[in-house]
């Protein structure tokens, strides 16, 4: 027996001692120490409140707590000590959409205010300017921790800090900068203070963020986003940071106080307006989609995690990854790839902002371990109380505080009319006070995204939310002695706690005798926030929180695991010790912290995290492909001969691990499963898509093998995959399959490149340019070489009056517009008057006649038109009728972004032109008749991006102020699924 033993590995060895030993005690300590299934959370019945015109449930009340002039255009709020409520202004939100000659705005910056409730009513009679500052333009986070004033407004995240406590700046500091997103929604988000102290934060996909910290260290974000600001420096995907890893888009981050040690905590966001954390250290946020794609997402995020909204590395939009199967919010955020993370629940539409954790029962005891997310485009606030689901978490929508019925709030509207005020209601932030009551501001406007207001005045208020017939009364909160000093660490606001925190931790070994009493609160979270700051305090500290990790409550052991990780310089010990915790969230934990450490280090705790994992939970799969990142071929040597078995034999939690891993030496099993008519057809589409992201020739071979299969679904599936694959990881491999036909090639433009040639040419006279060139203003290839050559200034004076009566008449509408930025159209009319087309009454019927005689050649509305510019389906629920009119008579304000147009003009002098779907070694453009451009990185001699739209202006159309009348009249009806 003993020498059976010994030839056993570490970890199966281990088990099997322990099986015959300690089993009766394993069976009773994972019995302690499993979750509690707590009641499903529900909301009481809803009632209408008339003085606030708003619905919540019947054991809540809300008041009307401030209100403009007090302040205006309310984008983000914190509370201090004395409860005060501090609320960022942007009345500057985007002057280059917003005319300053007709909405209200601060010619010497926007404003961070204080509003108070002095005499204790539940109305603020008290509003101040704390700063004005030209550097803060429409801010987007505010936190108030002790003294420092923390404001972001792209591309600083700025202190202020207020050293006498007359509610002046005395000191400002750049506390970091280099963010992109200025002036921009998907820019930098406010910071907030931690239960470890730490700050956190997140920024939008507006980059690049090339930010550096005090300590040196380089964060470098980047990816092909470009749109939605005049304001936006070139994005670059594929960036690395000095940590040697590619973040991509919108990422969150962590900060020491001292603007030391920034990390990134998660990336491959769209634009999260902001992060929460709970006690716990558990990190929520909300994201917004791509309009109209119904992929709006409230989610909890893992440590390290790839959220999937572009590729890896930034380089590809989801619509040029998208599979022939998916729906669009799987492809949108990449849910089918290995190495994304689950999205939470999916909201459908509308405009996500502010959010936080309710961790208080002081509103009542159902609300505590609640997520409130602020929805703006729905005009509501959602609940959710997050269940654990193995690895992660189960989230159930509920709509808490609305300004609709319920049956109404499934339906966004991102616009709204002046009549119909219920939907002005457009929650801007959400916030818990010192008091334990619900702050929600209200940006209230007829609009919410698209960079637009309707609102000219920046009207805002603020709603206060309580129990029903109990008041809620400020605390006191005196810092100066150690039980104020707890009663700051376990108040309901986020901010406020820090200052406890950071005074408690300071006294050390002094005061842990009374944080240990917190411990035993009936209140999780509160023990939780002692678990944090006890590690925080010296040896007598850590040697509790190292107590806890023997805690019933699995959120506690996972706490303090994470405190432990953040003080000791070793952590295996703990790591070893909870790699056979009951809870797999616990274990979680334990494998991203596992992620960058030596494989010789940690493989056998790898191996027992891996053994425990059945299939089925994609959170915990996702945590050990992170624990593995970097170490796939090694580990899967081990993870084969421990947990493997012949390829079609393999059990669920294997045939997962090799999806999320999918490693070189796994191909010739993959292929087997692929091509097995034992398996289901979802486990030999499994095993086609983890080959799929194998970047190796053995990879490449094994598809085509499969793609000359006879088995129905999975040689379609092959196929696709080698076709997609050559355009990017795949491009420098060696692929045989039926060639596509070329698209591009200098046989087919040699016409035009001859007389490209001829204008290029120092011996070509002048009349045989005047002739070279208006042939090619003639021709759709010629024409785009022209505006090239134009916008290198290649062509004289006397070549752009010759070409100029001829480009406009180009058969292709796209060159007929972007000639306009560089030759004069002699027959331009001059612009509309608005109110001349305002004053006339449209018809909807005639308009849905124009739309299809003029606009359908490039967008869809339903089934019918070309998904060639944006979908119009549901416009009316974006614009009113001003904003469609501004749309369709400037429609180059505003360029959404995926719809600029380019130019790429390769070392051949050939040209494409089109939409850029994926930017790395193969650029990918959608070109204006759908077809698709492959053109090599290394090909190409230049590329521009126009700022101005291919959708012509009205006179290009032939459209008169009537036909625009109706045509508005048309499509600000289309606003519902139903129209």
């Amino acid at each position: 027996m003993q020498k059976i033993l010994l030839k056993l590995p570490h970890v199966i060895l281990r088990k099997r001692l322990f099986g015959m030993t300690i089993l009766s005690l394993t069976f009773f300590t994972m019995a302690c120490k499993e979750e509690v299934q707590e009641e499903p959370f529900s909301l009481n019945e809803k009632y209408f409140s008339e003085s606030t015109q708003l619905f919540l449930p019947d054991d809540l009340e809300a008041t009307l707590w401030a209100e403009s002039p007090e302040f205006f255009n309310p984008t983000n709020m914190d509370v201090d000590a004395q409860g005060r409520i501090w609320v960022t202004e942007a009345l500057n939100y985007r002057m280059f959409r917003n005319d300053p000659n007709l909405f209200k705005h601060h010619e010497e910056g926007d404003r961070v205010m204080i509003l108070e409730d002095k005499d204790g009513d539940g109305v603020a009679e008290s509003s101040k300017v704390f700063v004005q500052d030209k550097d803060l333009t429409a801010p987007l986070g505010i936190s108030v921790i002790g003294n420092k004033v923390i404001v972001s407004s792209g591309p600083s995240v700025i202190i202020y800090t207020d050293e006498d406590g007359d509610d002046k700046p005395d000191n400002k500091e750049v506390f970091l900068t280099g963010f992109g997103g200025f002036d921009h929604d998907h820019g930098l988000h406010a910071m907030v203070a931690g239960p470890d102290g730490k700050y956190y934060f997140n920024a939008g996909n507006a980059g690049p963020h090339i930010v550096t910290d005090k300590s040196g260290w380089t964060l470098r974000s980047g990816s092909l986003y470009n749109g939605g600001s005049p304001h936006m420096i070139d994005n670059e995907p594929g960036m690395v940071s000095d940590d040697g890893k590619v973040w991509v888009g919108g990422i969150a981050m962590s900060i020491n106080p001292d603007g030391t040690g920034l990390k990134v905590l998660g990336h491959n966001f769209r634009n999260s307006y902001e992060l929460a954390l709970d006690s716990y250290g558990n990190m929520w946020q909300n994201d917004n989609d791509d309009d109209g794609n119904k992929g709006v997402r409230v989610s909890w995020l893992m440590e390290g995690g790839n959220m999937g909204y572009f590729n890896t590395d930034g380089s590809r939009k989801w619509q040029a990854d998208r599979r022939p199967d998916q729906s669009i919010p799987m492809a949108h955020w990449h849910q089918d790839d290995p190495g994304v993370i689950p999205f939470g629940d999916n909201t459908g539409s509308g405009s996500p902002t502010g959010i936080t954790f309710y961790e208080s029962d002081l509103i009542g005891e159902k609300y505590q371990g609640t997520l409130l997310a602020s929805e703006a485009g729905r005009n509501v606030i959602l609940a959710y109380k997050p269940e654990p689901s193995g690895a992660g978490f189960t989230m159930n929508r509920h709509n808490l505080i609305t300004s609709l019925k319920e049956e109404d709030v499934e339906d966004a509207k991102s616009r709204a009319t002046d009549e119909d005020k219920t939907k002005w209601f457009r929650p801007s932030d959400v916030l818990v006070g010192t008091d334990g009551a619900i702050y929600v501001a209200d940006w209230y406007d007829g609009m919410v995204g698209g960079h637009r207001m309707i609102d000219s005045t920046g009207y805002g208020r603020i709603y206060r939310i309580t129990p029903k017939g109990k008041n809620l009364p400020k605390p006191t909160i005196d810092l100066s002695t150690t039980q104020g000093q707890i009663a700051a660490l376990i108040n309901p606001a986020v901010n406020i706690r820090n200052s406890g925190f950071a005074l408690l931790a300071k006294q050390g070994d002094n005061a842990v005798d009374e944080v240990k009493e917190v411990l035993k609160d009936k209140n999780p979270y509160h023990q939780a926030r002692a678990i944090w700051l006890l590690s925080n305090m010296g040896t007598k500290g850590v040697q509790a929180v190292e107590d806890q990790l023997e805690a019933d409550n699995p959120n506690l052991r996972l706490t303090a695991f994470r405190a432990l990780r953040q003080v000791k310089t070793s952590i295996l010990p703990y790591a070893d010790k909870l790699s056979t915790d009951p809870s797999a969230a616990v274990r979680r934990e334990v494998a991203v912290a596992l992620r960058d450490m030596p494989m010789n280090e940690v493989k056998d705790i790898l191996i027992e995290l891996a053994s425990q994992h059945k299939g089925e939970d994609r959170f915990y799969v996702e945590a050990l492909g992170l624990a593995m990142d970097g170490k796939e071929e090694e580990i899967y040597t081990v993870l084969s001969q421990e947990l493997g078995a012949e390829p079609l034999d393999w059990n669920a939690g294997f045939e997962d691990l090799t999806w999320r891993l999918h490693p070189k030496q796994a191909i010739n099993g993959l292929k087997d499963r692929a091509i097995s008519q034992q398996l289901t057809d979802a486990q030999r589409k499994k095993a086609v898509t983890a080959l799929g992201f194998i970047n190796d020739q053995g990879a490449v071979n094994a598809m085509q093998e499969i793609a000359a299969s006879e088995i129905a679904g999975v040689k379609d599936q092959a196929l696709w995959w080698l076709r997609y694959r050559r355009n990017n990881d795949w491009n420098e491999f060696a692929i045989d399959i039926p060639e596509l036909k070329a698209n591009i090639s200098p046989e087919i433009q040699k016409e035009m490149l001859a007389f490209k040639g001829t204008l290029e040419s120092k011996n070509s006279s002048k009349a045989d340019k005047i002739s070279a060139a208006k042939a090619m203003a003639k021709d759709k290839t010629g024409g785009f070489m022209l505006l090239g050559l134009a916008e290198n200034e290649a062509l004289s004076e006397e070549l752009i009056k010759e070409i100029s009566p001829v480009i406009f008449q180009n058969p292709e509408q796209a060159i007929r517009v972007l000639a306009g930025d560089y030759f004069t159209n002699p027959t331009e009319s001059s612009a509309m008057a608005l109110s001349d087309v305002s004053a006339i009454e449209g018809d909807a019927a005639k308009g849905k006649q124009v739309f299809m005689g003029k606009c359908a050649t490039c967008h869809q509305v339903g089934e019918e038109g070309r998904n060639l510019g944006p979908n119009l389906s549901m416009i009316g629920a974006k614009l009113d009728q001003n904003g469609l009119l501004d749309a369709i008579t400037n429609p180059s304000a505003g360029v959404a972004f995926g719809y600029e147009m380019w130019l790429i003009t390769l070392k051949d002098g050939t040209v494409a032109s089109g939409f850029l779907q994926a930017d790395g070694p193969i650029v990918v453009l959608e070109g204006l008749q759908n077809e698709v451009y492959n053109i090599q990185a290394s090909d190409i001699a230049s590329r521009k991006r126009f700022a101005t739209s291919i959708m012509p202006k009205p006179s290009g159309l032939e459209l008169t102020e009537t036909d625009i009348s109706n045509l508005t009249s048309y499509l600000v009806g289309l606003n519902s699924e139903v129209n």
